[in-house]
């Protein structure tokens, strides 16, 4: 079904059924979405794609300023320890998202979601084309922390409101579309990067500002769910972390495995000879397409379960892996690319739907929060993890079958353990 078809019916409620639905404690819904209480207006095609595209600034941080790197280095030459400050410029988002994400899920869960996310992408456009006039490395790595900050809290909001908004199949139809709008976003953020980076370094900092636009839609069309009014007078109730611990453990495995592909192409490409920038970044595009495209399967394959899906996510980007660590030309590094791709674009939806399915209303927020800490932090190894097997075993190429044999190994141990499987599974929709 096309996005502009999700969520099309039952655009009107009548107030009768967000009475009932109030009655017994769960969201208000019309069909398999979530109705205003003020309006009795059904979230549609405008909450989704507002949530959508917000949710592609947290990828912003990782991949806009990877083509100017070396030119923020030479202009801060004379800088102590320019060469380590100026990769923190890149990663230091990603590693805050991993250690804040949690401490943003509550605040989420404690204080509502719209108004942390609206105020969030206001603050994410100040702090973020703060570069364009700050005159110190130092400086503009602290405010790369402070973007981490902000990306945090966007992507935790963005994920619960959509897991809010949307249940059943609209809703693992629209965590699969996070990924294909991410995954397009950060190929179209890559590009832009380099494009605008040919006039000056500074340049690409101006693209922080699309946040306020994006602020400003969210102002319009998101609304709070009804069960936030309690909630920020009651104690929070516990998370079952007894059942969230199995899947946030997947998910750091899963982030690492999911970054592999992203950090180490290039090195790759390098690896047998390629040194033509354009040649990277074509077959770069190709993977992201696979990574979209494995995205976009995840609605038609919810169905089957996460025992099914979470195992099959890994174990297609263990086999993608593997035929890159020995791929000797660049036609099998792209075919292996699209087959890592397809994996890690239908593993994100997939261990998301598993994390978030046995948690309330009042829990998902703080879920979210952990499951996206997990994540990231996966993310941010591993470049550390690829570098010290690299040195450890013999080269990139080793250092890459390691990964995909690990991937495999976690995708016999998910259906062995059933650690991709709900506890509850009448909970595994909603």
């Amino acid at each position: 079904m096309p996005i502009t078809e999700v969520g099309a019916r039952s655009m009107e409620t009548p107030v009768s059924e967000v009475l009932s639905s109030a009655r017994t404690g769960e969201e208000p819904l019309a069909g398999d979405v979530a109705v205003d209480p003020a309006t009795g207006r059904a979230a549609g095609r405008a909450q989704a794609l507002v949530l959508l595209f917000s949710s592609c600034l947290a990828v912003l941080g990782a991949v806009l300023l990877a083509p100017v790197l070396p030119r923020i280095e030479d202009a801060f030459a004379g800088t102590p320890g320019v060469a380590t400050l100026t990769p923190i410029v890149l990663t230091a988002p990603a590693l805050v998202v991993g250690l804040t994400a949690m401490i943003a899920g509550r605040i989420v869960d404690r204080l509502g979601r719209k108004r942390l996310l609206v105020g969030a992408m206001v603050v994410y456009a100040v702090v973020g084309t703060a570069p364009l006039w700050l005159q110190s490395l130092p400086l503009i790595v602290g405010s790369r922390v402070l973007v981490g900050l902000t990306e945090a809290a966007i992507m935790t909001c963005c994920t619960t409101l959509l897991a809010d908004y949307f249940h059943g199949s609209r809703r693992e139809r629209y965590l699969g579309l996070q990924v294909v709008f991410t995954t397009v976003g950060a190929t179209i953020f890559f590009a832009l990067g380099g494009a605008l980076g040919a006039q000056s370094w500074r340049t690409p900092f101006w693209l922080y500002a699309v946040s306020l636009p994006l602020a400003a839609l969210a102002a319009r069309y998101i609304w709070q769910p009804a069960p936030q009014r309690a909630t920020a007078r009651t104690a929070l109730p516990p998370l079952p972390w007894r059942q969230l611990a199995a899947p946030v453990g997947v998910t750091l495995l899963g982030g690492l495995v999911f970054y592999v592909l992203i950090v180490e192409l290039s090195f790759k490409l390098d690896s047998i000879g390629v040194e033509s920038t354009g040649t990277i970044g074509a077959v770069s595009a190709i993977a992201s397409l696979g990574t979209a495209a494995g995205a976009s399967s995840f609605g038609r394959l919810a169905r089957l379960g996460p025992l099914v899906t979470v195992p099959l996510a890994f174990a297609v980007s263990g086999i993608g892996l593997l035929c890159l660590a020995f791929a000797p030309t660049v036609p099998v590094v792209v075919v292996s690319a699209v087959v890592t791709g397809l994996g890690n674009g239908l593993l994100l939806p997939a261990l998301l739907t598993r994390a978030l399915g046995p948690l309330t209303f009042e829990q998902r927020g703080r879920g979210t929060g952990v499951w996206t800490s997990a994540l990231f932090i996966g993310q941010f190894v591993c470049p550390l993890v690829v570098l010290a097997l690299s040195g450890a075993i013999d080269g990139l190429g080793s250092a890459l079958a390691v990964l995909g044999a690990v991937s495999l190994a976690a995708a016999v141990g998910v259906r062995l353990t059933r650690s991709g499987h709900p506890t509850d599974p009448a909970l595994a929709g909603r």
